[in-house]
């Protein structure tokens, strides 16, 4: 695979994957500070802002893209955190990673795509392995937060399928009016769902909350998103989807190394498992599970 990409390019590819990695980090860190739904409605508002000026509109694509906001920035972004704050992130980086097997089974169901033994076998991999994590001591007290995160995987899964439907259409344009369309939504989710708002903006550290939505809605969105699409113009997805089996591993080693996250050996097993399974399906891999919008 590496022998088919420029040194420069190899080097792009592994950094995104770096910041998409650390990602889960430093929404740990933001998460101390502010309620899950209103930290992601902050997030698209910058993305939208930053964005949404320089992007060309999708025209005649705006109520698919409205549909992705819901499904995909409001639900899936909402659950991912809120089953972040209850998560080490090591636990999350690996257990969000069922959103490519979830793709592989509904594209069979959506498009008619043939799974195969491989990708059958790839899907139950992975799946043991987040059940050996789900067995783990450290899950104990925490298997709704689990569950929402696996709930979330879903769900993405759900908005590549709606993608999909769009037809051809620029990643950063999705990127771009998905999160104008998804903030109010979050916004408004968060005054209805979530409390003390005003307080926790009151007592958190801006300088510490500030470099978390600069992460999240630049870095990760502007830098990494859109070094991935340059890179996806210029090589086969065949050949970047492989580098995405990188992130649950940068995820873990930031949640070690930052935020002390603890390894068992039940853990790395079913670590190992989850990323062999999503490795396998990958590479067998179904044309919707494509990263064409954000993922983490």
């Amino acid at each position: 695979m590496t022998l088919a990409v420029r040194p420069l390019h190899l080097l792009a590819f592994v950094a995104i994957m770096l910041v998409w990695g650390g990602n889960f980090v430093v929404a740990k860190i933001g998460l101390e500070y502010l309620p899950p739904i209103l930290l992601v409605g902050l997030r698209f508002a910058i993305v939208a802002a930053v964005l949404v000026p320089f992007v060309k509109a999708p025209h005649g694509k705006f109520a698919g893209i409205a549909a992705i906001s819901v499904v995909l920035g409001l639900l899936h972004f909402s659950l991912m955190f809120n089953g972040l704050t209850g998560l080490d992130a090591s636990t999350a980086a690996i257990s969000i990673q069922l959103q490519v097997p979830f793709a592989a089974l509904l594209a069979a169901f959506a498009f008619g795509e043939t799974l195969g033994w491989r990708r059958a076998l790839g899907m139950a991999i992975a799946f043991a392995g987040v059940v050996i994590i789900a067995g783990e001591p450290r899950l104990q007290g925490a298997y709704l937060s689990l569950a929402l995160v696996i709930s979330a995987a879903l769900v993405w899964a759900v908005a590549n399928v709606l993608i999909k439907r769009l037809g051809e259409i620029d990643g950063t344009q999705i990127n771009a009016y998905m999160a104008l369309f998804a903030f109010p939504q979050l916004l408004a989710a968060s005054a209805l769902l979530e409390g003390g708002q005003w307080q926790a903006m009151a007592d958190a550290d801006w300088l510490v909350v500030g470099a978390v939505l600069v992460y999240q809605a630049l870095v990760v969105v502007g830098l990494g998103y859109g070094m991935w699409y340059a890179l996806l113009s210029r090589y086969d997805v065949n050949i970047a989807m492989p580098f995405t089996l990188l992130v649950p591993f940068f995820g873990v080693f930031s949640g070690v190394v930052f935020l002390g996250d603890v390894l068992t050996l039940g853990f790395v097993l079913g670590g190992l498992l989850t990323v062999l399974g999503v490795a396998i399906v990958t590479i067998r891999r179904p044309r919707v599970a494509g990263p064409t919008t954000e993922r983490y």
